[in-house]
């Protein structure tokens, strides 16, 4: 049984919550290691023709079947209740699967789509753990909250409850959920390539495409336009990104409009799709942290109150936006920056993180520097370090004057220790912000040791709970083609389907 599988990243916005909203602001958005897949597999030559299987068994209850069909406006998906009688409906899943079908019954034909769907179709999603807060996991087990007992979790493991109760981490489970399976749908109907997932080109238009049909999609699910940067880190990896106009999709958005007018809008020569993508790296020896910190915050009514606020205070909104995108952007240039030290001047560069990482932020003034080269490096990791500390101060002012809590205070006394610990540039609430996670940058070290000591405070801290993700940066940019037996856990929950090599 031959198999499609594509995979695509969880996400952290380390800057422009809020601001990224707006076409004038980009935000700064990091591509995590944490990923979902999607498998697809043609059926047996005595399967059931024209039906699709759905699969998610990380959940309870959340296996969905749908009947394609021929109709006067190309084809029709219906999903069959009865066959997972204890499963409610999956709109994300739904519409992925129903828009592209549509989409390549018209660009290839409805023939085509019926050809490919001959055998039917058997679909296997499975988010990597870190989608899902692993901590009521370690508690039941008596471990404590540390990367070395997450590592001994099974992986892909299942959540033992609902996908409407399950606990998640802000990693942007829906988007990433949506590029995988959507792009798998549109490579297993030959609508794109594989081998265009593999190219640097962030304009090839086949990922054009995926990234044009992943936003509708999303948003349509979400009935509502957002601003899309998930859905771009699940595409092109870690980026600054300025977003989209939103009106590209309005035509879309509702229930009747013409075929003409969906593949019109979704082309890649669509110049409507204005979104700029600029890829982006980490400095060497630098690493992202993430954290779980107990319950998460209502993200869509901490937006809405800011916007709000935004409105009937339009100077005073502007000139502070104004003051974060100008740290936002100095936190890209200052990445970029400290990059070019790493490679024109290696040995410098290496010997002054190594001093660096043996203090505290705020005491890397006092660092000596052996050379104009060391003294360059650290400079640089001191501007890093103070353009943090002043987004968290502004967005905090923020969240003062729209009466939200974006860095509430145990989120600050958490990052004011954590940002103490030697060896820590800085951090922040990621996104929206509220009480559900933090982000850090650390300098890395061959054994580890300010990861430790990071998790070390995080455990003193009796009123809160803070479980620490196995997710990194991806270093293999987004969306992807895999081979599925490669991926740890896979193998196995595909053979309860009947998908094997």
């Amino acid at each position: 049984m031959s198999a499609v599988c594509i995979s695509a990243p969880g996400k952290v916005l380390i800057a422009g919550g809020y601001l990224v909203l707006d076409p004038q602001y980009p935000g700064l958005v990091i591509a995590t290691s944490s990923r979902f897949h999607v498998v697809i597999a043609e059926g047996s030559a005595q399967a059931e023709s024209n039906v699709i299987e759905v699969h998610s068994p990380q959940f309870l209850n959340a296996s969905w079947t749908y009947k394609i069909d021929d109709h006067t406006d190309g084809v029709k998906v219906q999903e069959l209740h009865d066959r997972n009688p204890q499963s409610s409906p999956n709109k994300f899943v739904y519409l992925a699967v129903q828009r592209v079908i549509a989409y390549a019954a018209l660009v290839k034909s409805a023939q085509f789509v019926q050809d490919k769907l001959s055998k039917g179709l058997k679909i296997v999603i499975a988010g990597d753990n870190d989608f899902y807060s692993q901590r009521a996991k370690l508690k039941a087990l008596g471990l404590p909250p540390t990367t070395a007992y997450l590592h001994q979790l099974p992986p892909l493991g299942p959540t033992g409850t609902t996908l409407r109760d399950v606990h998640k981490t802000g990693l942007g489970s829906s988007a990433a959920l949506i590029t995988a399976l959507v792009t798998a749908l549109l490579v297993q109907f030959s609508v794109i390539s594989k081998t265009a997932l593999a190219q640097d080109d962030v304009r090839h238009p086949d990922l054009t495409i995926a990234h044009n049909i992943s936003q509708y999609v999303h948003c349509y699910a979400q009935g509502k336009i957002g601003s899309g940067f998930d859905v771009s880190s699940a595409i092109y990896g870690s980026h600054v990104y300025t977003r989209f106009d939103p009106q590209i999709l309005k035509p879309i958005m509702e229930d009747q409009f013409s075929p003409t007018t969906l593949t019109e809008v979704l082309s890649a020569s669509n110049d409507g799709w204005n979104c700029k993508v600029e890829p982006v790296t980490l400095p060497p020896r630098m690493k992202i942290l993430l954290a779980d910190v107990d319950a998460g915050s209502d993200t869509p009514s901490l937006v809405g109150k800011v916007l709000k606020w935004r409105q009937q205070n339009k100077d005073e909104a502007e000139s502070l936006w104004n003051a974060i995108d100008s740290d936002n952007r100095s936190l890209h240039t200052g990445f970029r920056a400290l990059s070019q030290f790493a490679a024109a001047n290696k040995e410098s560069y290496e010997n002054l993180i190594a001093k660096a990482v043996m203090s505290p932020a705020r005491e890397w003034p006092q660092v000596a520097t052996a050379s104009t080269e060391q003294a360059g490096v650290l400079n640089g990791l001191i501007a890093l370090h103070n353009t943090t500390e002043r987004i968290r101060k502004n967005m905090r002012h923020m969240g003062e004057l729209a009466d939200v809590p974006i860095e509430p205070l145990q989120q600050t006394r958490l990052l004011d220790l954590s940002t103490a610990v030697p060896g820590v540039v800085g951090g922040g609430v990621p996104g929206a912000g509220g009480f559900d996670a933090i982000w850090l940058l650390v300098l890395e070290t061959a054994d580890g040791t300010v990861e430790k000591d990071v998790q070390t405070v995080w455990s003193t801290i009796d009123d809160m709970s803070v479980t620490p993700l196995l997710a990194r940066e991806s270093l293999e940019r987004g969306v992807r083609s895999e081979d599925w037996q490669r991926i740890p856990g896979l193998g196995e929950i595909l053979s309860r389907f009947g998908i094997r090599s």
